[in-house]
């Protein structure tokens, strides 16, 4: 018995140790991806094993070449230290008058050759594995852009983006940072598990970076370039990721948040989307007809806006100077309302201005025109219709 809790000891002991090392020689450089992992996370100091056979294999990889760069370690600087001890000037030792030995000079050679082929084998193998794309069972689009994503699955009649959710009163320091903060979406990307998941990942304006470390997928998103990767994910749970790649001011607001569930839930799920998109489309139609109040439109404009606008432009209208022009006084506000229009739907040629024509609605074009020109003391008091909007942009594709 008492031999029983020595040894419960030991391991607590040892357990502390490899933690405190951990911290130690990688706490900087391997806590970071841990951040951005699902809540499940193990550890805070080592990156995670994820949720995918890929994920283990890579972890399982790094924890080996991890114990053997320590087991060099401890050999080298263990004759290191002992030689220094040992045979220091003040014990009279005497160095050794030698200057060659090709025995020694094979071994040191030949055994860091076995050692590096002993790593690579397995590396190459996984790596291999990671680029099979075949035989997948679902494909999704992935296009990256400044700064949502959009998501379409090629076998259903399903496309959505993705933006962040994070407040603008918690970016701006207003209010008390959730416990997502800047890693929450309004629409996730569903998977099933137990299903070969195939991306084919591309841009629409600079070079993002599609990242989910619990997945062990992060590849990059190229203008007028296909990537592809996949993940096959063993557990259901929320796992979430970011651009890794700096791709201009609010690289930092591009979240990505997958939604993992059992094969049924995800049918299920894609059915009532299927319906959900349907029905927006017929509303959208539907929307062409009416005929809504100043107060309607403000209120709906405003949140358009807050949505997808004052991440760039600032909830104050004022904008950004040299880099996002204010809305304030602006003379695209205060000028042709059918201009104003254009800007919105095809956006900016060689400015960060996006083309929000098919990311919005007429209806929600026309409420943020309607905002715009009647905001921060513009008062222009013009009301824009989706007709209004609809019209223009037909005018536009003649």
């Amino acid at each position: 018995m008492r031999d029983h809790k020595v040894m419960r000891s030991f391991v607590r002991v040892v357990d502390r140790l490899r933690a405190w090392f951990f911290s130690l020689c990688f706490g900087v450089v391997v806590s970071a991806p841990s951040t951005v992992s699902a809540e499940n996370t193990e550890s805070s100091f080592n990156m995670t094993q994820g949720v995918t056979e890929i994920s283990g294999k890579v972890y399982h990889l790094h924890m080996l070449i991890f114990y053997i760069c320590v087991a060099i370690a401890v050999v080298v600087f263990g004759v290191m230290f002992y030689s220094i001890i040992k045979h220091r000037k003040s014990k009279g030792a005497v160095a050794a008058n030698f200057h060659e030995s090709t025995k020694v000079e094979i071994i040191w050679t030949v055994i860091p050759i076995l050692i590096l082929i002993g790593m690579a084998i397995p590396a190459t193998k996984t790596l291999i594995e990671m680029e099979d794309t075949s035989e997948s069972d679902i494909t999704v689009k992935i296009t990256g852009s400044q700064w949502k994503w959009h998501y379409s699955y090629f076998d259903h009649d399903v496309e959505f983006f993705s933006y962040l959710s994070t407040s603008n009163e918690q970016i701006e320091g207003t209010d008390e940072k959730g416990e997502h903060y800047l890693l929450e979406v309004d629409n996730a990307l569903v998977l099933p598990i137990g299903k070969k998941i195939r991306f084919l990942m591309t841009s629409d304006d600079v070079i993002h970076s599609w990242w989910v470390p619990d997945f062990a997928v992060k590849k990059d998103t190229i203008p007028g370039f296909i990537n592809e990767a996949w993940t096959k994910i063993d557990k259901p749970g929320i796992y979430r990721g970011q651009c890794a790649e700096l791709c201009g001011r609010n690289h930092g607001f591009m979240p990505i948040v997958v939604q993992a569930v059992e094969a049924a839930e995800f049918d299920e799920w894609i059915a009532n989307k299927e319906q959900e998109l349907a029905a927006a489309k017929l509303e959208e139609q539907k929307a062409l007809e009416k005929t809504l109040g100043m107060d309607e439109l403000m209120a709906l404009g405003k949140d358009v806006y807050e949505g997808r606008c004052a991440v760039c432009h600032q909830s104050n209208g004022l904008g950004v100077a040299n880099v996002f022009p204010a809305m304030k006084g602006s003379a695209v506000v205060l000028g042709d309302v059918n201009g104003h229009i254009d800007i919105i739907a095809n956006g900016v040629s060689g400015t960060a201005m996006q083309a929000f024509g098919t990311q919005l609605t007429a209806e929600e074009i026309a409420a943020v025109v309607t905002y715009e020109r009647n905001a921060w003391d513009n008062n222009t008091g013009d009301v824009v219709q989706a007709s209004d909007v609809s019209t223009q942009m037909n005018a536009e594709g003649e």
